[in-house]
């Protein structure tokens, strides 16, 4: 029997410049493509108007994500959104934010709005990972399960306010029964943390929590189709 064969896309943070220099692939119409990766992202600490990360995002016609933490100057949206995608193409600028749930009600809006205004073509994605990342009682680097859900529906919720899509989700999860982030189903705590403690850089969802999360996504993508 012949396997079927099924388009996929790879992503990563464009962070080690001279690595990402090396694919760097000019095709007849003097367009360059970075070859390392279909879409690339440039990380919330790297992503200043005048860095390098941003100088070379804009170079490049790959589809471009830009990471979007609490400490982003909104003045700054703008500037960013023309500088990677002066003509502004649908389907090139990602917007990749990293609000966390403390933050993502008084500074989302914020950014739409802003968007909206300048009439940008972006694609709304939200990492609930990183921006509620916090160091347990016993020194490991985790996340609690429930900020983590809290903030996709939440991220869904302010969409829906303002009539704009939410376009996807950045996760970090295993199909491991790994215990790298508190709470879930089997409530997992800080003593439980160094069980199966497996990552090496940051904590991810455990299968089960994967799962969970999900299910969530259905049940808000039902909601967003007005689906029964």
């Amino acid at each position: 029997m012949q396997a079927s064969l099924k388009n996929f896309f790879i992503s990563h943070e464009a962070i080690l410049l001279d690595y990402e220099n090396a694919f760097i692939y000019q095709n007849k119409n003097n367009q360059h493509y970075c070859c390392s990766s279909h879409m690339l992202w440039v990380g919330d600490r790297t992503r200043g108007l005048n860095s390098a990360h941003i100088q070379f995002a804009s170079l490049i016609s790959n589809p471009v994500g830009i990471k979007i933490g609490p400490n982003i100057n909104i003045n700054d949206l703008n500037l960013l959104c023309k500088k990677i995608n002066p003509n502004n193409e649908e389907g090139k600028l990602v917007l990749i934010i990293r609000l966390g749930n403390k933050n993502i009600e008084s500074i989302l809006p914020q950014l739409i709005e802003n968007v909206t205004y300048y009439g940008h073509n972006v694609i709304w994605f939200c990492d609930p990972m990183h921006g509620n990342t916090i160091s347990a009682k016993n020194g490991y680097k985790t996340r609690r399960f429930e900020t983590i859900i809290n903030e996709i529906k939440l991220f869904f919720e302010i969409h829906r306010n303002y009539n704009t899509i939410p376009g996807g989700l950045h996760l970090e999860l295993t199909g491991d029964n790994v215990t790298e982030c508190l709470g879930g189903i089997k409530n997992i705590k800080t003593e439980d943390l160094d069980l199966r403690y497996e990552t090496t850089c940051d904590p991810r969802l455990n299968n089960e929590q994967s799962l969970e999360v999900a299910f969530l996504i259905a049940d808000l993508l039902k909601k967003e189709n007005n689906i029964a």
